[in-house]
């Protein structure tokens, strides 16, 4: 390893992968660190690569249209036609996001650590990247343990935090006025997951379906997040669920419970009716684990001086899905880009960064706050009120727009006669038009986000009042 490189991208993760990949081919010296050994790249914990592996078919294209790469078996483990998320009452159903794929993690992140290096990307594996160097108020390299756990110190104009939710660069940033250095505890969803090979005792496409994943909405089972069955190849399956802590505590309060995440991850697989014979698929040793992440609106910037970030550090899965992969690779492209475009102008302050924020905003970015609202409204509802919105008050147009972010005109008359059934069914229904006009009022106000750092503190002050009052009208009620 030389001392100093153009740009340092800490994880070679999805994220990391493709932005060290990118800057390197825009013709920086890049160095890509990872914790893990080569043949465990991108893996997130001791637990493996915890994910539902889930990616839409729009991203992929993203990344062969940006970068020449083509994805095929065995990285795209099985297709599907969709998503399909169920009422808890398993009466009601909306398809959403269109063709996409169940990943093979492992293999997939080996094919992009693969592009990083054939663009010319250093990479070291071993290497626990421990901190940002800062000298006047800026990143100027990173620090850490080598892979014989002596202490490095490694520098460069720009470094890529690619790290992930627990990031030690985010966290250990100057107190500044862009990035978020913690992320609340109420926008983190707990996740776990088996992958399974299993056999199918009968046919019923609410628990089972080969040809699209399956979300189960249910606040008794996953109080506050949800379930999922997502179809591999072979007869293997990803199984596992999401929890919000203050929703599963509510709950267990509630009905006298103490379940935890492992409890009613294992209590959702034993009431699946189709899945019979379950296997541990451990392939990697990734058959089983559990793992932090996001769901709320991407850091307001992603910026800040010498420094960037992508993926999961920078808390950029879906508000609704919780999905980070999608995002994580196309902000992992976006980030390389703009990296690279940086040490060519030789401006890496935030201001010269700031082109990355723009990037990102416009092609995924802007419709996370909406999506964050509308999560934390469905976190606010209880199974009853489930049901019935998902009858009543949404077709599945209007609810396939609300799932990409996409600001729908409710049919407000045509639903009116429907709604008069109860005093809260009503009040369900105003709170689900006033989340509408907020995600709207967002819409407009990421629209108009600033084309450089001034103006940046008052628009985000703008964002975090939008988004406080509408925290304080909803809390969660699972039950």
């Amino acid at each position: 390893m030389k001392e100093r490189y153009d740009v340092i991208v800490a994880g070679a993760g999805l994220a990391g992968s493709l932005a060290a990949g990118m800057a390197a081919k825009g013709g920086a010296s890049v160095l890509l660190l990872d914790r893990n050994k080569e043949e465990e790249v991108g893996k997130k914990t001791n637990w493996g690569w915890v994910c539902g592996d889930a990616v839409a078919n729009d991203h992929l294209k993203f990344v062969t249209q940006k970068l020449g790469i083509k994805f095929d078996k065995p990285e795209l483990d099985h297709r599907v036609d969709g998503v399909v998320a169920f009422s808890p009452d398993m009466k009601s159903k909306f398809p959403f996001d269109g063709e996409g794929y169940i990943l093979d993690r492992p293999i997939f992140e080996a094919k992009l650590l693969k592009y990083a290096r054939d663009c010319g990307a250093e990479y070291h594996s071993l290497f626990e990247v421990e901190g940002p160097i800062i000298e006047n108020n800026c990143v100027v390299g990173i620090f850490g343990k080598d892979h014989e756990k002596k202490h490095a110190e490694i520098r460069a104009k720009i470094v890529i935090d690619a790290l992930g939710i627990a990031t030690s660069l985010r966290r250990k940033l100057p107190e500044n006025h862009y990035v978020d250095r913690e992320v609340d505890i109420s926008d983190v969803e707990s996740t776990g997951r088996y992958i399974y090979e299993a056999d199918a005792d009968h046919e019923d496409l609410t628990w089972y379906d080969e040809k699209n994943a399956l979300i189960h909405l249910n606040q008794n089972i996953a109080p506050g997040g949800y379930g999922w069955v997502f179809p591999k190849s072979n007869g293997k399956v990803n199984i596992g669920i999401g929890v919000q802590k203050a929703s599963l505590d509510i709950r267990n309060q509630k009905l006298g419970r103490k379940d935890t995440l492992h409890t009613l991850m294992d209590d959702y697989v034993k009431m699946n009716p189709v899945l019979r014979n379950l296997r541990l698929y451990n392939a990697h040793n990734n058959g089983k684990g559990y793992w932090q992440v996001a769901v709320r609106r991407q850091m307001d910037s992603l910026v800040f001086n010498g420094y960037m970030g992508a993926g999961d550090s920078m808390a950029m899965p879906n508000p609704i899905s919780a999905g980070g992969i999608g995002p994580a690779l196309v902000a992992g492209i976006l980030a390389g880009e703009e990296a690279a475009k940086a040490v060519q102008n030789g401006d890496f302050s935030a201001k010269g960064l700031w082109g990355y924020n723009l990037a990102f905003n416009e092609i995924y970015g802007k419709k996370t706050a909406g999506l964050e609202v509308f999560r934390v409204y469905l976190q606010s509802l209880n199974n009853d009120l489930i049901n019935y919105g998902m009858k009543n008050f949404l077709t599945s147009k209007e609810a396939i727009d609300l799932g990409y972010g996409r600001v729908t005109e409710l049919s407000l008359a045509s639903k009116f006669k429907m709604i008069l059934k109860g005093a809260t069914n009503i009040n369900a229904f105003s709170n689900l038009v006033y989340v509408v006009r907020t995600m709207d009022d967002l819409g407009k106000i990421y629209s108009a986000f600033p084309r450089t750092p001034d103006g940046f503190v008052e628009w985000r002050k703008r964002v975090k009042d939008r988004m406080g009052e509408a925290k304080a009208r909803f809390k969660p009620s699972p039950v």
